[in-house]
């Protein structure tokens, strides 16, 4: 897909064919017909609203279920299922910090028990995030190039959307991590900058993927299609969060009932800690990801794709790739 003229950013040549001269119109004629909106597959061939950006997403997980829905579910189970592993070892740890009675032990014995279960907390978090980065990296890759067939309407196999990404997965890992990085940074000055740069440099998965750029390259792409539209950028990447909050804050409920009642309801801090508990809790993150990651994945990429078509005509790129040169 990406060898087709469509995706290829302004500044990499290709060939334009030819087009035929438009008559001009005086000032009294007609305005000339409107053409007809193409959607050869889950987004029209034009700049999108926000409701048909969200429908696109759904769209592209409804059209493609085996692949989205199948890949997310194996990178959510694998990375959850492994996070879970690291967290147990530490778990006695952390539970003893939760239940440390300052009247019962001295004030060394204390800060001994409290350095020593947060030492084993973040480490295990510290693996566990990094496990889900990897995981993140991956699908969001791989299911960019996916919604890239799919607004063309082109189906696309397991192997060949693996086949398109795999040269980009080492870039895009970094592309990520310095994303991050960026981001952190601009955070702890204050939670603006670091919003500002989340935005600014939210395309640079959908830029590095599908025109297979290097990683700098795609950080200047996404910070020249965010450019004069942040607010809206923002907007639709916001809501995107926003509705994945809600429905893995819809998953957890029943599972974190059930892990209450594993435990009999009971008050102790140390109770939401055991291990029953954690696995209720790992079995809906794992559902709650299959559905979030693959959304929030495919909105980007079609606010990516918006942006393109508003900013630089790629309706018209699209549509030649798609088979309707004639437009």
């Amino acid at each position: 897909m990406t060898d087709t003229p469509g995706w290829s950013s302004p500044d990499q040549p290709h060939q334009q064919p030819n087009q035929p001269q438009q008559p001009s119109h005086g000032y009294n004629a007609p305005p000339p017909p409107q053409q007809p909106t193409i959607k050869p597959g889950v987004i029209p061939l034009r700049p999108l609203a926000v409701g048909e950006i969200v429908d696109g997403a759904v769209s592209t997980m409804r059209k493609h279920p085996k692949l989205i829905i199948g890949a997310a579910a194996v990178v959510a189970a694998v990375t959850q299922i492994l996070g879970l592993l690291v967290q147990l070892p530490f778990l006695d740890d952390l539970t003893s910090v939760a239940t440390l009675d300052p009247n019962t032990v001295t004030e060394q014995e204390a800060i001994d028990q409290l350095t020593s279960g947060l030492a084993g907390f973040f480490t295990g978090t510290l693996l566990s995030v990094l496990l889900l980065v990897l995981g993140t990296v991956f699908l969001s890759g791989f299911i960019t190039v996916i919604v890239g067939r799919a607004v063309l309407g082109q189906p696309v196999s397991f192997a060949e959307a693996w086949a398109e990404f795999k040269p980009q997965l080492v870039r895009l890992l970094g592309a990520t991590l310095l994303t991050g990085l960026i981001v952190f940074v601009g955070a702890i000055f204050c939670v603006i900058p670091g919003v500002w740069l989340w935005v600014l440099f939210g395309l640079v998965t959908p830029a590095l993927v599908l025109e297979r750029s290097g990683v700098g390259t795609a950080f200047g792409r996404s910070r020249a299609l965010v450019k004069g539209a942040w607010w809206r950028t923002f907007g639709v990447l916001l809501l995107a969060a926003v509705i994945s909050w809600i429905i893995s804050w819809i998953i957890s409920i029943p599972f974190g009932l059930l892990g209450a009642a594993t435990t009999g309801f009971s008050a102790d801090p140390a109770a939401a800690l055991s291990a029953g508990s954690l696995v209720l809790s790992t079995i809906g993150a794992i559902i709650a990801s299959t559905i979030t990651l693959p959304f929030t994945a495919a909105v980007t990429v079609l606010v990516y794709v918006d942006r393109r078509m508003r900013s630089e005509g790629m309706d018209i790129e699209l549509q030649r790739a798609a088979g309707h040169g004639g437009v």
